[in-house]
């Protein structure tokens, strides 16, 4: 009998063992993507309402509505919004469950520490809503040949907004305007001549679909899960 107990003793030793490996291999739920497909208006995206509104519907459509999604985008002028304060305060985790950031600090690499390290923002984490790369510079590594690597932030590399004069914002995500206004943009994959940011690059040609492209873009922008 005492043999028996210590058996099952062990035996359930184990299966706690196997339980406890299995809920920590488990992978996080998605809390971060870059959009799988553009608005198609340039630098219109319907404000950050409109913007915020493409992130659900993008989300819904993989099975991940039940969290609230906003669009990581800052505004300039009266009120200007920061990006940062849109997207809540992580731990983020890409469609395949690589972590993205665990809070606003190693995101933006507040810290000099955090900086050199870096985030895990990067193509082969940064991914879209279904798990697909997005096309960045062409390499050897990812095959992919048309490069989309342009997202559209409006923001400072710490990821606020930029002072009122020179637009950054496409008005404040309004604008397809093929005459004037731009759009600051980072690299999701890090490949640049000057300037490797996710975040914080360059700007637009113009606010146009056509203007978005040009430098290397499809109007794709980065979407948060706040909850």
């Amino acid at each position: 009998m005492k043999k028996t107990k210590i058996i099952l003793s062990a035996l359930a030793c184990i299966l706690a063992s196997s339980v406890s490996l299995a809920q920590n291999d488990e992978q996080p739920p998605m809390s971060f993507f870059i959009t799988g497909v553009g608005l198609g208006d340039g630098g219109n995206l319907g404000g950050l309402a409109g913007a915020d509104a493409h992130c659900q519907v993008l989300a819904t459509s993989v099975g991940r509505g039940d969290s609230t999604w906003r669009a990581y985008l800052s505004t300039q002028g009266p009120n200007a919004v920061n990006a940062r304060d849109r997207i809540g305060s992580g731990p983020w985790y890409g469609a395949a469950g690589n972590l993205i950031a665990r809070d606003q600090d190693h995101l933006h690499g507040d810290t000099l520490v955090q900086a050199r390290l870096g985030n895990g923002l990067h193509p082969f984490h940064a991914r879209t809503e279904r798990g697909d790369m997005v096309p960045g510079i062409v390499t050897r590594e990812t095959g992919l040949d048309v490069s989309k690597h342009d997202i559209l932030t409006g923001s400072t590399p710490d990821g606020r907004a930029y002072p009122t004069g020179t637009d950054q914002t496409c008005s404040n995500w309004t604008s397809n305007d093929a005459n004037s206004g731009s759009a600051r943009v980072g690299h999701h994959d890090r490949h640049g001549f000057m300037d490797n940011s996710w975040n914080s690059t360059h700007g637009t040609r113009n606010c146009s679909q056509a203007g978005v492209e040009a430098g290397g873009g499809a109007g794709y922008f980065y979407c948060f899960a706040i909850d």
